[in-house]
């Protein structure tokens, strides 16, 4: 092979891998952005869930305190709203698990949830209930705390993961840097085979040349100059000790 294909070779390979490296590292960062904003952004979708419930539950609260004074109209009207809007943002809950342990919790909040739907979907107005504060105290409200209670768990449980994964991103990134690291050690190992065989194949051969020249000038012998390298410096070495055989032929 010709020296300049052996250098350009071993400069290829050398490129070659810093780049692997390089392109490495980057898609481990993207896959790690990319699955860390998934994360993060299904368990914001869930919290903004359970905030809009929480909302609508005290609408619904609200309303019964209209039904208890006698307002039927508006606190049915009111119950209806805010019920569809409860149970679109439970589906959305639904659709949106990831955590474990966030399947069995909402299915506890449906089920409290159909409990206090029970209460307000019987008659109030013009029943005992209506105007009876110890009845909302200890029956109405106490229904209400329950899914209030469920729904404030949800977002924390999605609220604390959340923070796990932040505080997880630099173990995540070192895991992504670790591509890049192996392949950036295994390029830097290959330039000190390189530079090793660039000394044994190149500076070496020219050295031992140059020496031999210096002592043929100076009136010695031309010995010991067998190259075998196979390319560039070998035909060198040949075409030096042919000079170095006419030049003592005319001496």
């Amino acid at each position: 092979m010709h020296l300049k294909l052996k250098l350009l070779s071993a400069f290829l390979t050398i490129a070659t891998l810093l780049i692997v490296a390089g392109l490495w590292s980057i898609k481990g960062f993207k896959d790690v952005q990319i699955s860390i904003k998934n994360i993060l952004d299904e368990n914001y979708r869930t919290i903004q869930a359970a905030h809009n419930m929480l909302q609508a539950l005290e609408r619904e609260d609200s309303a019964i305190l209209l039904l208890m004074h006698g307002d039927w109209e508006h606190g049915r009207e009111q119950l209806e709203i805010a019920d569809s809007s409860f149970i679109a943002e439970l589906e959305v809950a639904k659709d949106n698990i990831t955590i474990e342990g966030e399947a069995q919790l909402l299915a506890n909040l449906n089920s409290v949830y159909g409990e206090y739907k029970t209460i307000w979907e019987r008659p109030i107005v013009s029943t005992d209930k209506e105007g009876d504060l110890q009845w909302y105290q200890k029956v109405a409200h106490v229904a209400f705390q329950k899914v209030k209670h469920e729904i404030e768990y949800l977002a924390e449980l999605n609220d604390t993961s959340m923070y796990s994964t932040a505080s997880n991103l630099e173990t995540i990134a070192e895991r992504a840097m670790k591509p890049g690291i192996i392949a950036i050690i295994v390029t830097l190992i290959l330039i000190a085979i390189f530079s090793y065989f660039i000394s044994a194949l190149v500076v070496s051969p020219i050295v031992r040349m140059t020496d031999r020249v210096r002592a043929f000038r100076e009136g010695g012998e031309l010995h010991k100059l067998d190259i075998h390298t196979g390319d560039e410096i070998q035909d060198l070495a040949n075409e030096i000790r042919l000079v170095a055989k006419r030049t003592k032929g005319t001496r």
